[in-house]
């Protein structure tokens, strides 16, 4: 359908072409006076001209086309609605776009401490909403250094009430400006995911901005997150693994499954490995934006990032209680999962001395030759057998799942988000959902010989 449509675009411009050449040639042979051969000869060669220019837009159509959609696209998730818009694409990528330059403060530009740590600016995305004073209250309080931790906030909407907000910190942050606030082209039964649009584009412009410094980490917290007293604790403790293990693609201070009923509250220091991209107060580095940066999305960002073709198989960090909590009821996603789930999450109140802490337990052949395998050695029980405190046993239990179907009647009894992103559950590790309940361990669990995740699950 896509393919059609762009085809009657190049069938257009092409008909016009040949209508306006005609038309202009017709007009020279009128008359054969002198004069009127002069102005024939003018008009004859702004025709040519307007032939080739509409000819070579023809060709540009055609290769686009041919390239992005035809030789390089990527299956789509399910679970991402369909949005991306050909004639919004074409406009985006060959029309050659005017954006006036930002007019804000200097990103501060050291990239390292003295004694040879990395800085890491944390890049909060803000908008139209003055509340962001209360996720910025919190990254200033529980900061830990000025100089380590620059705070970033980068805002698009150009809306002034929010803009005095962020100002009114002073020196204590800086604050960029998306340049670019034109409105964005697309078709009318998809008006209501303009804003999805936006905020993939601003993620790009901030970060390309960001990352353009020389920063090896960047931290991003969108303006609706409180964090927790260890926040920047835990980035410290856990950068290094981006480094180490080439498996691992991010961090993220977020448990999609962090509702206080079923996280262990005793251990607020355990860390688990994750295919989900979780997102949420997350960590990136510099190599991993080169890679996805050329191919950034116009929309959707966190579905897309969520894709196979995206994920490679790699994975992130995240923790057993969430360092991260949103107050964000209202936004684009009109509150999608907030009442039910988002709101009871659990923000730690701990600290934990993650730079204290080993945590070579989280690459991969360590991570793998002891969670996957111990896994699979506990006994398998039922959700009621779970609910009625009927397990006689001590210690962690497994919950068996095979299909789509049941592992979303489990996960709904259980409490659990039951949604899938290109196949893979909410903080699954090779299919295995972890969590805490009646004061026990539990393993959600495909069987023993699990292949992989499947797209259809979505």
């Amino acid at each position: 359908m896509r393919t059609r449509k762009v085809l009657l675009v190049i069938g257009f411009l092409v008909t016009w072409t040949y209508a306006t050449y005609y038309l202009l040639l017709r007009q020279t042979g009128v008359h054969t006076s002198r004069n009127l051969v002069h102005q024939s000869y003018r008009l004859n060669s702004q025709a040519r001209e307007a032939s080739k220019q509409s000819h070579n837009l023809a060709r540009n159509v055609f290769e686009f086309v041919k390239i992005k959609y035809l030789e390089n696209q990527p299956p789509s998730p399910a679970s991402t609605p369909q949005i991306s818009i050909v004639a919004a694409e074409i406009s985006a990528e060959l029309t050659e776009q005017h954006v006036s330059k930002s007019t804000t403060a200097h990103i501060p530009t050291k990239t390292y401490l003295a004694n040879g740590e990395p800085v890491f600016p944390v890049l909060v995305f803000a908008c139209n909403r003055v509340s962001v004073k209360k996720c910025i209250d919190n990254l200033v309080q529980y900061r830990p250094s000025v100089e380590q931790f620059p705070i970033i906030v980068s805002q698009d909407c150009g809306d002034e009430p929010t803009k005095e907000a962020i100002l009114s910190y002073g020196n204590q942050l800086t604050l960029i400006e998306q340049p670019d606030l034109s409105d964005i082209t697309v078709m009318p039964k998809e008006k209501k995911f303009k804003g999805y649009y936006k905020i993939a584009r601003h993620y790009g412009w901030a970060l390309n901005t960001t990352f353009g410094v020389g920063f090896e980490f960047v931290i991003i917290v969108e303006d609706d997150l409180n964090v927790a007293p260890d926040f920047f604790e835990y980035f410290l403790g856990t950068h290094k693994l981006l480094k180490q293990d080439p498996s691992l693609w991010c961090v993220s201070a977020w448990n999609d499954n962090g509702k206080a009923a079923v996280v262990d509250a005793a251990q607020p220091e355990l860390l688990y490995r994750t295919d989900f991209f979780p997102g949420l107060g997350w960590m990136l580095t510099r190599d991993l934006w080169a890679e996805l940066s050329v191919k950034w999305p116009k929309s959707f960002w966190d579905d897309w990032i969520r894709h196979p073709a995206q994920r490679k198989d790699r994975v992130c960090i995240r923790p057993e209680i969430s360092r991260t909590r949103t107050f964000g009821k209202i936004g684009v996603s009109n509150g999608l999962f907030f009442d039910k789930y988002l709101k009871h999450i659990k923000l730690s109140e701990d600290f934990v001395q993650f730079t204290k802490i080993n945590m070579s337990y989280l690459l991969k052949d360590n991570y793998d030759n002891t969670f996957l395998r111990r896994v699979y050695t506990y006994p398998i029980v039922t959700y009621d057998e779970l609910r009625r405190n009927l397990i006689r046993i001590e210690g962690p239990v497994r919950i068996q799942y095979t299909t789509r179907e049941q592992y979303k009647r489990t996960t709904k009894m259980l409490g659990l988000m039951d949604d899938f992103k290109s196949g893979v559950p909410r903080t699954a590790y090779h299919g295995i959902v972890s969590f805490y309940y009646n004061k026990r361990r539990v393993h959600l669990a495909p069987n023993a010989n699990w292949k992989g995740y499947e797209l259809s699950w979505s």
